[in-house]
């Protein structure tokens, strides 16, 4: 990867809705130089989708959430187990698994306190190998979705 690759991927992390003609202008390549080395950057996963960024307050999403999950076990399948529960709750908008304690944090978002309540004592509390959760609300967002670095 070069300077004129980071240049492509800031361009389209700044908007991804660029057509190829009006990156090629911004990176100074011309149309076919730049769509290649696009396909390039996209098969070899450094672009792994391209999607809309959509505010959740316009579609009723109020009120976040962060959830730390001590496991009372972690074992492999329990793990796993875990993992493709969490994988069928849509109000999980983010999950990473971290060293140490606590072994998850999740960004949940839900309509508002009530809506989270439900979610968390129906489905948050009963994941499977579940010890403790512990939740932080979100109060506002200080940085929120930037582009990585170059």
């Amino acid at each position: 990867m070069d300077d004129v690759d980071r240049q492509i991927l800031a361009e389209l992390q700044q908007d991804g809705r660029l057509t190829v003609t009006e990156l090629a202008a911004r990176v100074r390549l011309s149309v076919s130089p730049c769509h290649r080395r696009l396909r390039e950057l996209e098969r070899a996963g450094a672009i792994s989708g391209y999607r809309a960024v959509v505010e959740p307050a316009a579609v009723g999403l109020n009120f976040e959430a962060l959830v730390f999950v001590s496991m009372r076990q972690e074992d492999r399948d329990t793990v796993a187990e875990f993992e493709g529960a969490l994988a069928d709750i849509p109000h999980v908008v983010e999950a990473q698994r971290l060293f140490g304690e606590p072994d998850y944090l999740l960004r949940v978002v839900a309509a508002d306190l009530a809506a989270y309540q439900r979610l968390y004592d129906d489905r948050l509390a009963t994941l499977p190998g579940v010890q403790r959760l512990t939740s932080t609300l979100v109060m506002k967002h200080v940085v929120d979705d930037r582009p990585l670095p170059a």
